[in-house]
């Protein structure tokens, strides 16, 4: 574990998914990018590597769909499934030494309840569930993951105002630092929350950094700056490409606006974490590090 300091502007990666895909795996499958964990382990460092590569400081684990309950469904009990997390945080790490660089830190993903249904919850929220239900789920990956020792927890996706309080409330006692994203919509959390309160969970000592991802582009700098009126603390951006996703014919249309300029206007509203989400590829981070690092771009 390393001390990652937010003293300046830092690159997140893109898409480990979409990458992955591109290299011809299929994850149409309820755990996602953590299914390579077992049957594809150097696909994972490499597509890590690849991001590096392009540009970004922080790679962020296959740990989103990664739990007890999925693993349990393929036949792994509890230690086998601890391995596999364990092992998302060793594959980043690998990555940073198969390509080296100046700052190499991993982030542990931890997605949300709704993204283990592999059904789109993580775009609604609210799944009926008690407190006590959600603090069973979360507690235990995030003890697992911490484990590990990577430098930042990622608490990403969250679509939930509810939820977002039990993860940062199980923080307590990891000793780790994490960051809180939401994903959006206009300026409501995805289960309809006003972002002013969502944001205000970063007032917990916990948390680094609060902002959103998996979400519009468009939808980001106003986000950021209802984030900048609830806490000081560095904000974090890191958004799809634009494109949208037709579940009907499950297939991607429109084209791709991120940009660098946006990456540009979201480090001055504050945002010292910028990276991409789904469908953004190694040379789109690459122009988002480029933004980031030149005053004038």
């Amino acid at each position: 574990m390393q001390e990652l300091r937010l003293d300046r502007p830092l690159v997140l990666d893109g898409g480990l998914a979409t990458e992955l895909e591109a290299m011809g795996h299929e994850l149409a499958d309820a755990l996602w990018s953590a299914r390579l964990l077992a049957d594809a382990p150097e696909e994972i460092v490499a597509a890590h590597a690849a991001f590096y590569r392009a540009g970004a400081d922080i790679a962020t684990t296959a740990s989103y769909q990664a739990s007890f309950e999925g693993f349990a469904e393929r036949g792994l009990d509890r230690a086998g499934a601890a391995r596999l997390m364990h092992r998302s945080v060793e594959l980043a790490r690998l990555a940073g030494e198969v390509e080296p660089g100046e700052h190499r830190w991993v982030a542990a993903s931890v997605g949300p309840y709704g993204a283990t249904l592999a059904d789109g919850s993580e775009y609604r929220g609210d799944y009926g569930l008690t407190l006590q239900q959600l603090r069973e789920f979360h507690v235990p990956r995030l003890e697992t993951l911490a484990e590990a020792g990577p430098d930042i927890l990622a608490l990403e996706t969250i679509p939930d105002l509810v939820e977002a309080e039990v993860l940062v409330e199980a923080l307590s006692g990891l000793g780790i630092p994490a960051w809180l994203s939401f994903t959006v919509e206009g300026d409501r959390t995805r289960a309809g929350q006003p972002l002013s309160e969502a944001f205000a969970l970063a007032e917990s000592e916990a948390i680094t950094a609060v902002g959103i991802n998996c979400s519009d582009p468009d939808d980001v700098l106003p986000a950021l700056e209802t984030a900048r009126a609830a806490t000081e603390k560095p904000l974090v951006a890191y958004p799809n490409s634009g494109e949208g996703w037709d579940s009907e014919h499950h297939a991607w249309t429109g084209d791709p606006r991120l940009s660098p300029r946006q990456a540009r206007r979201w480090r001055e509203a504050g945002a010292l974490l910028v990276g991409g989400c789904c469908r953004v590829r190694p040379e789109d981070i690459t122009a988002v590090a480029e933004a980031l690092l030149d005053p004038e771009s």
